[in-house]
């Protein structure tokens, strides 16, 4: 039986205003998430991936709520906020009132993609990794150093080192302590956000390993947002393809990566490299460049670039449907073609 669904987004969109003149007069939107549906169950790791400028950070932000969304629902399955009684308690996160959405910082966390800018230069380790469970009150201050000492021994530091200021480590280092303060209060979704394209390959397959331990150690559930397919590969039960605001394909990751649906993740996925001077894998090139999320094409946002492109795809939208096996995909040619996997 398939664990229950912890998140579920519906129609998320996120459009911010292009503004103009000395009135400030708004003249369009960029629509940097537009209409995005997703889920996530207890315990998976679902990743989010894309090209740069895709919206996935500013989606992943959007789902916890630190940016304001303009539309779409997005429903967290709490048990912290059940009745009396109850298991859980569904909570639309996109309408929760500010007591309510306080009450949900706890049970949702984020890991910053610059490990050394989303920590203050002026305060200690134990501070930093302190204050959520100070601001949040859940432990006594006697008992907030005792805690910060085994979160900082379970990724990896050492008790010593809560003294210490940010500068004072590796990239890798202080990317341990953000992963430290995201633990403090005990969540159930972390939003890892490119946690290690801001450090060294070495380093990347440390941290990666760290989260996948903590995962199973603390039953948590990631939202782990990234360009890097081979690491997407590595980490993700599954994987969700996002193109100029859009889903456009979601899968359990072996199938998204050997029958892929749409000719986008096709293209993705030709662009892997594969560690073996043996075996050669057509590159697909895709032409152009990617649209303005402020002014995307007519239907389908890919067909500019689609090399598979129909009549269909430029005057109508294709649905996000599901294809069998959950595996979904807004594309209209996804029964007919037969694309290049890995």
């Amino acid at each position: 039986m398939p664990a229950p669904v912890l998140l579920e987004v519906k129609h998320l969109k996120k459009y911010f205003p292009v503004q103009k003149g000395i009135r400030k007069r708004v003249v369009a939107h960029v629509k940097a998430v537009d209409d995005v549906d997703l889920f996530i169950r207890q315990g998976e790791t679902l990743g989010l991936v894309g090209e740069s400028g895709c919206g996935k950070t500013t989606a992943g932000r959007t789902i916890l709520r630190l940016i304001e969304p303009t539309a779409g629902s997005i429903r967290f399955r709490s048990r912290r906020l059940a009745e009396p009684g109850q298991d859980y308690r569904q909570v639309d996160i996109a309408s929760a009132p500010r007591d309510v959405l306080k009450s949900l910082r706890r049970e949702m966390q984020i890991i910053f993609q610059d490990p050394f800018s989303s920590l203050n230069p002026r305060k200690t380790v134990a501070t930093i990794v302190g204050e959520p469970m100070a601001v949040h009150d859940t432990v006594n201050r006697a008992e907030i150093e005792r805690r910060v000492v085994r979160l900082l021994e379970a990724v990896g530091l050492k008790p010593e080192h809560m003294r210490r200021y940010p500068h004072e480590f590796s990239g890798g280092q202080r990317q341990r302590i953000c992963i430290a303060r995201a633990l403090g209060l005990e969540p159930e979704l972390i939003v890892a956000d490119e946690p290690v394209s801001a450090l060294d390959v070495s380093i990347q397959a440390q941290v990666i390993n760290l989260l996948k331990q903590l995962q199973q150690k603390f039953n948590l559930t990631y939202l782990f947002i990234t360009h890097d397919l081979s690491l997407v590969k590595y980490i993700s039960d599954r994987i969700a393809v996002m193109y100029l605001g859009k889903i456009v394909e979601l899968a359990e990751t072996g199938m998204l990566f050997t029958r892929p649906k749409h000719p986008y993740t096709e293209a993705l996925i030709s662009a892997v490299p594969i560690p073996d001077p043996d075996v050669k894998r057509k590159r697909i090139i895709l032409q152009g460049d990617v649209p303005s999320p402020v002014n995307p094409p007519s239907g389908c946002y890919f067909h500019p670039r689609c090399r598979y492109a129909a009549d269909t795809c430029i005057g109508k939208a294709p649905d996000f449907r599901d294809l069998g096996d959950e595996h979904f995909v807004a594309c209209h040619l996804a029964d007919a073609l037969t694309l290049q996997g890995m």
